[in-house]
């Protein structure tokens, strides 16, 4: 069978956290298969309908949406986009009949899964979370593979099914050596300050600007050459705040110090790693997994907005590790650059964090899932 021609339906989308990893599974798929046909499920409305063909792959949409945990007329409609997507997704995977469906997560992943699972087709979960989500755990008991990222996961899957992969990441972030020279020049920073960079994600981060807009004395006071008044480092930092916030926190007075960039969004993440001495970050699995491979000290910020708190159990799984600082989101606008500073100025504390933190990269992480999807057809369990 090893001959054949596969046909791979992956599904997932939302974020770019269940987005990239799917492209990035695709690309290590496609090398190793070159001739497999790809057809991607998402919802409608949401950024995988416009990066998923611009990778080059089909992708077919879902009117769905996620059921909003606070009161919200929204929700009135949610059991019919339900259905509707159940109806639909069985009929995508009835057309297509894939060999096997991967699902990374989003809103459309629960509907096409299942789909594939009571047509008995094989599907694989690629868990990217330290705390499974209730779809993923109901999914997993039927799931032929489940690929992970963090220890422990057997308390949400069947032991026998588990295979740890790690989560993908998009290939031009795998290595950067050699890169700093040119992210310092790209981004144009003095190569003579430290470097913070925080990041938001795409849509931004509250949190994160509001301790940025706040902290305008510490970016004032680090700005001056180490003598005048003070010792320890200059600083300067990249300061993502997201589309949504934009124009809201780029008129800001932090913003408009020298030695600050405020950017709506990053045209170069491998190149922003590579420039930055420490990370301020949520803690999104897509960006811990990053975060991991590049080896940079990083202070994680968790989202309290997400479901299950899974973005605090991500950061806790470095924490334990030596391998990153957790700020709490009620204490970011007092002690996030305080940590950072704390990292800047102890050359010991910087290569520990450094250090401990890519002792958990997995670079291979998309071949890895790869190989395992092929095995399902090659070798059926």
């Amino acid at each position: 069978m090893s001959d054949q021609k596969l046909k791979i339906l992956i599904t997932g989308g939302g974020t770019g956290g269940h987005v990239f990893p799917a492209i990035a599974i695709a690309d290590a798929i496609k090398k190793m298969r070159p001739d497999t046909e790809f057809l991607f499920v998402g919802a409608i409305g949401k950024m995988e309908m416009e990066r998923v063909p611009q990778a080059g792959y089909a992708i077919e949409g879902l009117n769905i949406a996620g059921f909003q945990r606070s009161m919200s007329l929204k929700n009135l409609s949610f059991p019919i986009k339900l259905l509707r997507s159940l109806w639909k997704a069985r009929k995508i995977v009835r057309k297509f009949q894939p060999d096997v469906v991967i699902g990374t997560g989003g809103f459309a992943s629960g509907p096409v899964m299942q789909a594939a699972q009571r047509a008995g087709i094989p599907t694989l979960i690629q868990e990217q979370n330290s705390y499974a989500g209730v779809t993923n755990k109901i999914l997993g008991k039927k799931a032929a593979r489940i690929c992970v990222a963090y220890d422990h996961m057997e308390q949400f899957f069947p032991q026998e099914k588990i295979v740890f992969t790690g989560n993908p990441v998009r290939s031009d972030i795998v290595n950067l050596k050699g890169k700093r020279e040119e992210a310092l020049k790209h981004y144009g920073l003095d190569p003579e300050k430290k470097t913070i960079v925080v990041i938001g994600g795409s849509l931004g981060a509250r949190t994160l600007n509001n301790a940025m807009r706040d902290n305008v004395e510490f970016f004032e006071q680090y700005s001056l050459p180490k003598g005048e008044g003070r010792g320890g480092v200059e600083i300067q930092a990249i300061w993502q705040c997201g589309k949504f916030y934009e124009y809201e926190y780029t008129a800001m007075e932090t913003a408009k110090l020298p030695n600050i960039q405020c950017r709506a969004f990053i045209d170069r993440m491998d190149l922003l790693y590579a420039a930055a001495d420490v990370v301020i970050s949520r803690a999104g699995a897509l960006t811990i997994s990053e975060l991991c491979l590049v080896g940079k000290p990083a202070i994680l910020v968790p989202s309290p907005n997400v479901a299950e708190d899974h973005q605090t159990k991500n950061a806790l799984a470095l924490v334990e590790k030596g391998a990153a600082r957790l700020v709490r989101d009620g204490d970011a606008g007092e002690k996030m650059l305080q940590d950072a500073l704390l990292i800047l100025e102890s050359e010991a504390l910087a290569f520990s964090l450094s250090e401990s933190i890519r002792q958990l990269g997995r670079p291979n992480a998309a071949e890895a899932i790869a190989r395992e999807a092929i095995k399902l057809v090659d070798k059926p369990s």
